[in-house]
């Protein structure tokens, strides 16, 4: 009270190591002095490993894909105008053309297969209706009995070798189907790749030349060597795919050449038989290309799958 002369004493804790583990945790800087007082130094927060901020990470890749947008198409019409120069490989360019050129003819034989399997179809279907109908007829006809038998004999084995043509010519465009819009497809998005690739270099290409061109201080130099790196970056890209349609072009050339080899003289030797009436040799050539067939609508086997 107001007599008391002393003053109370300020209580002292010395820190223990979880507590100063605590504190440590939390961002703040211990400091213990010699006296054994621990003291709390205030201030920001700084952590050792920032933590991204992915709205910021998407801006940057949407920024960088604006710029990368910006300058291709600007190369592109440049290239359009005659007034940017391209990059090209005589070579390659007249390989990717034929390969265009090709695939536009396969697909008119596709077509024109197409349709003769969907006509071919239509006729076998009415001879079978035709050999049903002659057969009915040689029933309950005695007097022409004979001439509607053979008719209908006639009428069925005419559709039993249109069946097995049909075969033929659908496992050929089966076949060819899937060189077109498959293999050759294939090659031609790595063929659209390569081209992409072709105008980033090129457009990043043109902006290196234009700064080699401009002067040469202290606000320069960091973007000629910035874009020294992009630069290098695109070229190895394009190099890379370029080798790659090359690959790709010859490879498919090899599996092109067999595979139409093959289909072709099955196309050929089956129609052949056909037309020439020869029954064995229409057999044999789809059991040399181990086609099976099945008699449309029927879930037994066919005769040939009987053999």
């Amino acid at each position: 009270f107001s007599g008391s002369s002393a003053s109370p004493k300020s209580s002292v804790i010395s820190p223990s190591s979880a507590a100063a583990s605590r504190l440590a945790g939390q961002g703040c800087d211990l400091i213990i002095p010699t006296g054994g007082r621990a003291q709390q130094k205030s201030g920001p927060v700084v952590l050792a490993d920032e933590v991204k901020n992915p709205a910021m990470e998407k801006l940057e890749l949407v920024r960088k894909w604006s710029l990368n947008t910006y300058k291709c198409t600007r190369q592109i019409i440049s290239e359009k105008l005659g007034r940017g120069s391209r990059t090209v490989d005589l070579e390659l360019e007249a390989q990717i053309d034929i390969l265009r050129d090709n695939k536009k003819k396969y697909e008119n034989i596709l077509r024109l297969a197409q349709t003769l399997s969907t006509q071919l179809f239509q006729m076998v279907h009415t001879q079978r209706q035709l050999g049903d109908a002659f057969a009915d007829l040689s029933l309950k006809s005695l007097e022409l009995h004979e001439e509607f038998g053979y008719n209908a004999d006639t009428q069925k084995l005419l559709a039993k070798n249109g069946e097995t043509l049909l075969g033929a010519i659908n496992f050929f465009i089966a076949s060819v189907n899937t060189l077109v819009n498959k293999t050759i497809e294939d090659t031609l998005l790595t063929v659209k790749q390569y081209e992409s690739a072709r105008i980033e270099y090129d457009a990043y290409r043109t902006d290196l030349e234009e700064l080699n061109l401009g002067p040469r201080d202290a606000n320069t130099l960091p973007k000629i060597e910035q874009s020294q790196q992009l630069f290098q970056v695109h070229k190895e890209k394009y190099d890379k795919m370029r080798n790659d349609v090359s690959i790709k072009l010859k490879f498919l050339e090899e599996n092109k050449v067999k595979v139409l080899h093959n289909q072709l003289v099955l196309f050929h030797n089956a129609i052949a038989a056909y037309f020439a009436g020869n029954q064995k040799q229409l057999e044999q050539t789809l059991k040399q290309f181990h086609i099976k067939l099945k008699t449309p609508g029927a879930d037994a086997p066919s005769w040939l799958e009987e053999q």
